[in-house]
């Protein structure tokens, strides 16, 4: 398998180790960065991973906790790795920076499961069902604002082509293969893609229907990724109109894994989703 090198996963993984070693040396925010000659809010920014580091902190700390040279090396491996530029960062203006880091965090993952309950998930959308969206929002964007948008989203979809391809889970409300989004024309052709993309041994999908009634998801999406490494824990990832929620810790991830897991088991089989999907593409033509 082909490595990938995500530095927002790499940023993560440094603050998760920078706040444990932190934590088992018994030091405070406070001391550290006395030691340091950093701001404490620098230490504080480092252990939430909302910036990359600088190098010469990163040694500074670890010389504090009682580092040797060889974890040393590690770790500021890790402070200049999250320091590079991913592809993603070249639509930083274009796109929020909540969103920058999903898109960061996407890179890397090995899995998603993703539960649709409006709209197709990004990673399967025709590039006409994407501009669609676009121009349905309250935003008023130029067309080359929308371009821009409509690249990065299809940028992110190579991952699924790739020779370490992202292995996707999607269960999709009906409401959402149901609702014409761009048009008759528009939808089928998206169903029609839905379809193409299931042959695929890494995508997943299979629809929740109607007939189930009331479930644990009806307030809304989320998407659940796992990582290839075990230093890189789950991450739930939840997006509102003005910004995005992560969850991290085990438990709150937890509630959402078996969430996952309850979905997949009410939700109809994959071949009874595609003959669904098939049928309602049959309706719009």
């Amino acid at each position: 398998m082909a490595s990938r090198t995500s530095p927002t996963v790499r940023r993560r993984r440094l603050a998760s180790e920078m706040r444990r070693l932190r934590r088992q040396s018994g030091k405070t925010r406070e001391e550290a960065a006395r030691f340091a000659d950093i701001a404490p809010a620098t230490v504080s920014r480092i252990e939430a991973a909302v910036h990359a580091p600088k190098v010469a902190d990163i040694m500074a700390l670890c010389k504090f906790y009682g580092l040797d040279d060889e974890r040393t090396d590690v770790l500021v491996t890790l402070a200049r790795q999250s320091r590079q530029r991913g592809w993603w960062h070249q639509y930083s203006g274009t796109i929020p920076e909540w969103f920058e880091v999903y898109v960061g965090l996407e890179e890397e993952a090995a899995e998603i499961s993703d539960y649709a309950s409006e709209f197709i998930p990004g990673l399967l959308q025709t590039e006409e069902y994407i501009r669609a969206l676009f121009h349905a929002s309250l935003r008023t964007w130029s067309e080359k604002e929308i371009e821009r948008r409509v690249a990065l989203r299809l940028k992110r979809q190579e991952r699924l082509a790739s020779k370490d391809p992202l292995k996707v889970w999607a269960v999709l409300n009906e409401a959402v293969i149901r609702r014409q989004v761009g048009g008759r024309n528009s939808m089928r052709k998206q169903l029609h893609h839905l379809m193409e993309m299931s042959r695929f041994h890494h995508v997943n999908l299979v629809v929740l229907p109607f007939s189930v009634g009331a479930h644990p998801s009806m307030d809304g999406a989320c998407t659940l990724l796992r990582f290839p490494e075990p230093a890189d824990p789950d991450i739930v990832y939840m997006q509102y109109r003005l910004g995005s929620v992560y969850l991290e810790d085990p438990s709150d991830v937890g509630v959402y894994a078996d969430l996952f897991d309850h979905l997949r088991s009410r939700a109809l089989g994959p071949d009874e989703s595609l003959a669904l999907i098939a049928e309602v593409a049959d309706d719009l033509s």
